[in-house]
């Protein structure tokens, strides 16, 4: 077979999937991912993007499907950038995830011995999302709310109805739209840099039916608040307004002003209620969330002799589950200041006195911690998809904890931090993946170290 070219297409077969959720197909000794390919798939692929050892692919037709291919249940399956794996059977999606954490902590990690456990299923495999972040774009018939289509930054796909997310959700979407189009609105445009409406964010407590809606916009007032107000569907408990006056695409940290009602929604996770703001960390998948806090209490067993450490410890959710199990004494580092605010109130409005949390960086805030309270027995940690810094790692061994419990959102990036600790002197005990985001490649992981 001759050199690859950008452009051609070609006839592949797709044998498995990679990380990330893309077919794995070979032409001659080039490895070629393939873009909305399944395993057992037989498709024409036009040829993306081309490296010395790999080749990207995106399929233009399927020729002849795998065994596993499911008819998608969402409209816009394919032009959306959300959901990959709708068209896969769900047990399929859930070993192809066992699969990628054992690969990636044996491959990436050269790990053995533990205990890899059989995944953890959803429990819903749709409406399951608590939150969702929607972006304005113009259409014929007006403002409109939506996702950015697949692969592409500057392209919005106008959503009718998503179904990871509740129908009280979906409201609430309908509802804005219905209020923009009355007041003549305009859909802000990233090429241009003009127009007003930026964003949409929903949250929801899905175990107490409260909602909270926080609209982005460009700089200026939403006019009309009250017929806005008036038109949010029952469950709606608080109304923010942001402005978002930069070019960058965010909605976090840009201090947001209330509207109407409260500036926190309410959910309850292990017999412990929170009071969640727009801006703070909760697990998106709340059933999930509490089987996913669970098996990590399970695991480091907190007990009250303990000193617990929760590192990016969020909305304090982890932290709290300690102590409200029985541990000695709770103290949490997070680095924005929003949750660590709703971490203390939390610990209030349960009543946990023995839970104190700090705001700050993990790799520099821990010796400064440190050094003015115990060294931790049981370490919790849930870092971003990005893992452990080495830096973070090195505070981490320095704090020298029994037991460290590894809560991850990425296997690619677990497997080299237990590789590090491993290195350290510590064992890697267990590791329990957690279906949390299904119809996607995304897969959370509880993994058990302790210090031999």
């Amino acid at each position: 077979m001759g050199p690859l070219a950008k452009n051609q297409e070609l006839e592949l077969a797709v044998d498995s999937l990679a990380y990330g959720g893309r077919g794995v197909a070979r032409h001659g000794e080039m490895v070629v991912f393939v873009a909305r390919a399944l395993p057992g798939d037989r498709v024409r692929a036009r040829v993306t993007k081309l490296k010395r050892r790999y080749a990207e692919a995106r399929t233009v037709e399927l020729l002849e499907p795998g065994p596993g291919r499911v008819q998608a249940r969402c409209a816009h399956f394919g032009a959306c950038g959300g959901c990959a794996w709708q068209d896969l059977g769900y047990e399929l999606q859930c070993a192809h995830k066992q699969t990628q954490v054992e690969d990636a902590l044996r491959r990436l990690g050269g790990l053995d011995g533990f205990d890899l456990r059989p995944i953890v299923p959803a429990v819903e495999q749709y409406a399951y999302r608590n939150k969702v972040e929607y972006s304005w774009l113009r259409t014929p018939d007006g403002p409109a709310l939506g996702f950015h289509r697949a692969g592409r930054w500057d392209q919005l796909l106008e959503v009718d109805h998503c179904h990871i997310v509740s129908d009280a959700s979906n409201d609430v979407r309908r509802a804005v739209v219905g209020w923009a189009r009355a007041n003549g609105l305009e859909a802000y445009d990233q090429r241009e840099q003009a127009g007003f409406l930026r964003h949409l964010v929903v949250r929801e407590g899905v175990r107490t039916g409260e909602l909270l809606a926080m609209l982005v916009t460009a700089e200026g007032e939403p006019p009309a608040v009250e017929g806005l107000v008036a038109a949010l569907p029952a469950g709606v408990v608080g109304l923010l307004h942001a402005v978002n006056p930069g070019v960058a695409e965010v909605t976090g940290g840009l201090g947001a002003r209330l509207l109407h009602g409260r500036d926190s929604y309410l959910e309850r996770i292990g017999g412990l209620e929170f009071a969640v703001t727009a801006g703070a960390f909760m697990q998106t998948n709340t059933e999930m969330c509490e089987r996913l806090y669970g098996l990590a209490m399970e695991a480091g067993a907190p007990g009250p002799d303990d000193v617990v450490w929760d590192l990016y410890c969020g909305g304090g959710a982890i932290g709290l589950l300690a102590a409200r199990a029985g541990a000695g004494e709770v103290f949490g580092i997070e680095i924005s200041p929003e949750s660590v605010a709703r971490a203390r109130e939390n610990a209030d409005r349960n009543g946990l006195a023995q839970a104190e949390f700090v705001v700050g960086d993990v790799a520099r805030e821990a010796r400064e911690l440190r050094a003015r309270v115990p060294a931790p027995t049981l370490a919790f940690v849930d870092p971003p998809r990005a893992g452990l810094t080495p830096r973070a790692v090195r505070r981490l061994i320095e704090l020298e904890p029994g037991r460290i419990v590894y809560v991850s959102c990425n296997p690619t990036t677990l497997a080299p931090n237990a590789r590090q600790l491993v290195d350290a002197g510590y064992r890697l005990r267990s590791v329990q993946p957690v279906d949390m985001f299904p119809h996607t490649p995304h897969i959370e992981s509880v993994a058990l170290l302790t210090r031999d």
